[in-house]
């Protein structure tokens, strides 16, 4: 009887070795997939350029603020009736950038302030309220895109809106 209980335990223990071999090296192969996954989802949350806009430290930065509030027409379906959005917009600039002398003071931004309010308006008015609503910060990236184009230069870096209304 001892030698059978022998055997069974010895068997077991051959049993549980084999289990655990397979069983760990199925969890590093999860392991590792799951690292992958996680790899690819933060290269899609980081936005291109992104790196270079935490990098303009406060000093190098001039605000420059559109001068009246803005109010926009937003899309909407035929028959519906017309919504608007009304907000500030401030305009943050890259005083070190190699295009701040050409366009960066306050006053040649000012010459070109109804440019940019169109630039604006032309990006806003193609959303509708809900879509404003949803993703304010995809309309800022939008804006700056536009504005940039706008000037074929990226010395504006970002753009803040505040007072945000919708009627």
């Amino acid at each position: 009887m001892t030698v059978l209980i022998l055997a069974l335990l010895v068997v077991n223990i051959v049993l549980t070795s084999v289990m655990l071999v397979s069983i760990v090296g199925t969890n590093k192969k999860t392991a590792q997939l799951v690292d992958n996954i996680t790899t690819a989802m933060n290269l899609e949350l980081t936005v291109p350029g992104d790196e270079e806009t935490t990098n303009v430290a406060l000093t190098d930065t001039e605000v420059y603020n559109i001068a009246d509030s803005m109010t926009i027409p937003l899309k909407s379906e035929a028959g519906a009736k017309q919504d608007y959005i009304m907000f500030d917009v401030s305009l943050s600039i890259n005083k070190k950038h190699k295009d701040y002398k050409t366009y960066g003071s306050s006053d040649t931004l000012a010459s070109y302030e109804n440019l940019i309010k169109d630039a604006i308006t032309a990006t806003v008015s193609a959303h509708t309220e809900d879509e404003c609503r949803e993703d304010m910060e995809g309309l800022k990236e939008e804006i700056l895109k536009s504005v940039q184009d706008l000037f074929q230069s990226d010395f504006i870096y970002k753009v803040a809106i505040s007072g945000v209304k919708f009627g």
